[in-house]
């Protein structure tokens, strides 16, 4: 006789232990969607050192074959997120998706492309004024322009005072993304200037339509993450169960939200595998 699988933990409010249940009762009519960095990846100085955990994949691999679908879903492009993730010619993810730019792009492991839409012309002009903005503001040393093709980052995480240079920046980045049509996005202490009209919530549930999910589970860590958890509200007030975890609690807006709580992308990784193993 094999051995039972570890008990999952228990989420602390009922709506998180309908969602687990759910989930649970008919895994494959599940959808399964995850945020990238902070989530399967460690937070970096650096984001293009970020990597995905060494279990991520195999976490992954082992619980994509029980559920309808599962999705990473993330601000970065989508093929960097691929790339990073070591996510592409891998056994058990040949459905997987990457919802790249919050949405915007999408790569389906099945056809191996990304699909993606035309750049907004804001984000170009805003990346050009981008240097004066923070030497204006006194904001050039220590800070870092990423550069993301459908929009484009300041990380504040390499300046002398990380928190004190985001807040800095906060306004007048603000101000540079409205006057060419974008829209700012804060993280953990990054500074995101993107096109509207998509975001992770607007992503994960036209996914979750298109699949035909009976039940959702999500996990996130960052502001970014906050409209998904948003939609996941949504689709459990229209009947639709879902299971919101944080994967740590830096963010308390989001922690306060969470069905259940983890502590990083190790925690996350062994959460995906005890899953499958109850499935």
């Amino acid at each position: 006789m094999g051995s039972q699988p570890q008990p999952l933990p228990t989420p602390a409010t009922q709506p998180g232990r309908d969602g687990l249940a759910a989930i649970l009762a008919r895994p494959e009519r599940a959808v399964v969607a995850i945020d990238f960095d902070g989530t399967l990846a460690e937070i970096v100085a650096d984001p293009e050192q970020a990597r995905a955990h060494p279990d991520a994949v195999p976490a992954l691999a082992a619980l994509a074959p029980h559920v309808a679908s599962v999705a990473v879903v993330t601000g970065r492009p989508a093929g960097v997120a691929v790339r990073y993730g070591g996510f592409a010619g891998v056994a058990g993810l040949e459905h997987l998706v990457v919802l790249g730019h919050y949405g915007a792009e999408r790569w389906d492991a099945v056809t191996g492309t990304v699909r993606t839409p035309a750049p907004h012309p804001g984000v170009a002009a805003a990346r050009a004024e981008l240097p004066g903005v923070l030497d204006t503001h006194g904001a050039w040393r220590g800070t870092w322009i990423e550069e993301k093709g459908q929009a484009v980052a300041v990380h504040t995480r390499r300046a002398q005072d990380p928190q004190a240079a985001f807040d800095a920046l906060r306004t007048p980045l603000g101000d540079l993304a409205a006057h060419h049509g974008l829209v700012l996005e804060p993280g953990r202490l990054v500074l995101e200037l993107r096109p509207p009209g998509m975001d992770k919530g607007v992503a994960l549930a036209a996914y979750i339509r298109e699949v035909g999910a009976e039940s959702v589970l999500y996990v996130g860590d960052d502001l970014g993450d906050l409209p998904a958890f948003a939609a996941v509200e949504k689709l459990r007030s229209d009947g639709v169960p879902g299971l919101l975890v944080a994967a740590d609690t830096v963010i308390a807006e989001l922690a306060e939200r969470a069905d259940l709580l983890l502590t990083g992308p190790a925690s996350v990784t062994t959460f995906l595998r005890m899953l499958a193993a109850h499935m």
